[in-house]
Parts: C-alpha cells; sequence; structure tokens
C-alpha cells in the first residue's frame, strides 16, 4: 500500500469511492450526490491536507484529510475525515494514512486534530480511539443534509 498527497487526478476517484460509503449510509454525516467538482473544491481549501491509500496499481482504497474547523474550532485546530474503500476495511488504510497526517499537520502549524463522529458509527468511534483520540464533547440534534438527527461524538488528538 502507497501513501502519497492527493492530486487533482484523484478526484473523481475519491468522489466515486465516498458515493459508495454514502450510499451504504450509517458512518457519514455528508449526504447527497458527491462529485469530482465539490471535491476540487474541498481540496482548494487552504490550510488542509488531503492523502489517499493506493494499491501498486493506483487503485485507491482511501482517503484522509484536514483542514481548519470554521468558526467552531480555534486556528490551531484541524478537522479530519477519513474513509476506507467498503469492502477493504481492516486492511490497515486508517492507520497508515493516520500516520502520515499527524506529521502533516504539525507541518501546516496544527497542534491538535478534531474528529466529529457519528455516535452510531462504532467502527468511526473505535477507529478514532485508537490512533488516540480522547472524548471531549457531544453534538446531540446534529441535523445532517438529508434531514436526519444524529448525535456527533468530538473527539480530540493533541499533536
Amino acid at each position: 500500500m502507497i501513501i502519497r498527497p492527493a492530486h487533482d487526478l484523484d478526484a473523481g476517484e475519491i468522489a466515486a469511492l465516498l458515493r459508495e460509503v454514502i450510499a451504504i449510509g450509517g458512518t457519514t454525516a455528508i449526504t447527497g450526490d458527491i462529485n469530482r467538482e465539490d471535491i476540487l473544491g474541498w481540496m482548494s481549501r487552504p490550510n488542509g491536507a488531503w492523502l489517499v491509500a493506493e494499491t501498486e496499481e493506483g487503485e485507491i482504497l482511501g482517503f484522509q484529510y484536514i483542514a481548519p474547523g470554521g468558526d467552531y474550532l480555534p486556528p490551531e485546530a484541524a478537522e479530519i475525515a477519513t474513509f476506507a474503500k467498503p469492502g477493504r476495511q481492516g486492511l490497515g488504510i486508517g492507520s497508515k494514512l493516520f500516520n502520515a497526517m499527524r506529521e502533516t499537520a504539525k507541518n501546516l502549524g496544527y497542534t491538535w486534530i478534531n474528529a466529529n463522529i457519528r455516535a452510531d458509527n462504532t467502527s468511526g468511534l473505535a477507529y478514532y480511539q485508537s490512533r488516540g483520540f480522547e472524548d471531549y464533547g457531544k453534538i446531540e440534534g446534529y441535523q445532517m443534509g438529508d434531514g436526519t438527527i444524529v448525535t456527533k461524538i468530538l473527539k480530540r488528538h493533541d499533536l
């Protein structure tokens, strides 16, 4: 498995992977039809970073990104999201991505990373816990784009 920075040519494959995850449901608060242009827009945000995990043949197995948290996080904190291709979880994709992303986040000047995980996403909660993230808060009644109401667990990892 190769971990490398994502580039614009990856955007279509990243969008397809994310659409698969959204269609299955239960693990992301992202809803709707995500396309290549959406991903390119997200990738172009300042002070962010995107990494992909791929096979030797170039198939993207997963991706992870960090970005500023907007108004609800201080500037020294980055928001993180991690996605593995359905059916390919459990191969160490997330672990390898995060090992690289920790250094990337430090190089961007962040001192901690925030993860917002749906409370019903047991695999996501376990993943971030296993990476050393600690619970520090909760968002009750979070309304997703499709109207679904969920609780989100806030986890923090100090760099």
